[in-house]
């Protein structure tokens, strides 16, 4: 997952947390402000569970594509 979409949702947050400290906490804007904070963490956690999950061997040759364990053969 990206620091991308980590870095987003930490700029709203502050954002957020301006609108509402200028509009007031019961305002739209600051609700508006928090709902785009909610809509980014879940496309977050939507991408963490997206991927499969590599096995033990698959990790090991993702840090070590040249070991023989990681040969690929062709036929």
């Amino acid at each position: 997952m990206s620091n991308n979409i980590e870095e987003k949702i930490q700029q709203e947050r502050e954002a957020a947390r301006a609108v509402c400290d200028i509009d007031g906490a019961e305002s739209g804007a600051c609700a508006a402000a928090w709902d785009a904070v909610e809509e980014l963490q879940a496309e977050a956690a939507h991408q963490r569970q997206k991927g499969p999950k590599k096995n033990s061997l698959e990790q090991y040759c993702d840090a070590n594509p040249d070991a023989d364990e990681c040969r690929l053969y062709e036929d």
